[in-house]
């Protein structure tokens, strides 16, 4: 599935869960990093606005869907994938580094809710190792000299995956310099998953995810923070699904 962004291709380039396992497995295996991006509405309203943004995803190697319009448009293209939330690849991702005795980084968030998040996964993943929590203050550059100082710490922790909470399009900024200045590191993207895993935030009920609505009961619980980013992804998604419906019209021109 592409999206065309200020003439800029933007791929989703990992379509199934199976193929993001494999390809993790295989990257952590030869000790070879990546960064990796879960794109949705919110990134694509985002994306129109900001070349550093642009920049950032076309240094990711790996692109998933996250949101369900994603998946949606893919089908209309012709071109189906697979629903893979940021905050549902953390713990496959540290099942796969645990069998491959590799440890793993926190980045983002607070320092309690990294706390929590440590331990949650500890518990839940046999033989994982949480070797760096790390977070950045309020007003953080991804690109700065406090960045390149953050992924020094990271490469000295000796972790060789690394789970970012920054939201975007600071995850996917950090990310992106993680590949440059720690070349031999896993950097994934992963919103507010931390916060899931540690209690500092709620993610929205099962049923609401079932019917798709996760969006909904979002904006509702936070609706002077969310309801105009939620605003704006619906503004684009008529436009958006009439280029998917063009992808499967004109595939040759896509």
């Amino acid at each position: 599935m592409d999206f065309y962004v200020k003439s800029q291709r933007v791929q989703v380039n990992v379509a199934t869960w199976a193929g993001l396992k494999a390809r993790v497995a295989e990257r952590l295996a030869r000790r070879e990093g990546f960064a990796l991006a879960t794109i949705n509405l919110d990134h694509l309203v985002k994306l129109r606005a900001s070349p550093e943004f642009r920049a950032a995803y076309a240094a990711q190697d790996m692109v998933v869907a996250d949101g369900n319009p994603i998946v949606w448009m893919s089908r209309v293209a012709g071109k189906p994938v697979e629903l893979i939330p940021g905050s549902e690849v953390i713990l496959p991702m540290c099942r796969i580094a645990a069998r491959q005795g590799v440890t793993v980084a926190l980045v983002g968030s607070t320092p309690p809710a990294l706390q929590g998040a440590k331990s949650y996964l500890e518990r839940e993943v046999h033989g994982l190792s949480v070797v760096a929590t790390i977070s950045p203050p309020f007003g953080f550059d991804p690109e700065g000299a406090e960045a390149r100082a953050i992924l020094e710490e990271i490469n000295e922790s000796g972790a060789g995956l690394c789970f970012v909470a920054l939201g975007a399009p600071k995850q996917e900024m950090f990310c992106a310099a993680g590949r440059l200045y720690a070349p031999e590191i896993g950097f994934a993207s992963i919103g507010a998953g931390l916060d899931f895993f540690a209690g500092t935030q709620v993610r929205a009920p099962l049923w609401a995810r079932r019917l798709s609505l996760e969006w909904l009961w979002r904006a509702a619980t936070s609706p002077r923070r969310l309801g105009p980013r939620y605003a704006q992804c619906l503004g684009i998604l008529p436009g958006q699904m009439l280029r998917a419906f063009l992808q499967r019209v004109f595939p040759k021109r896509s």
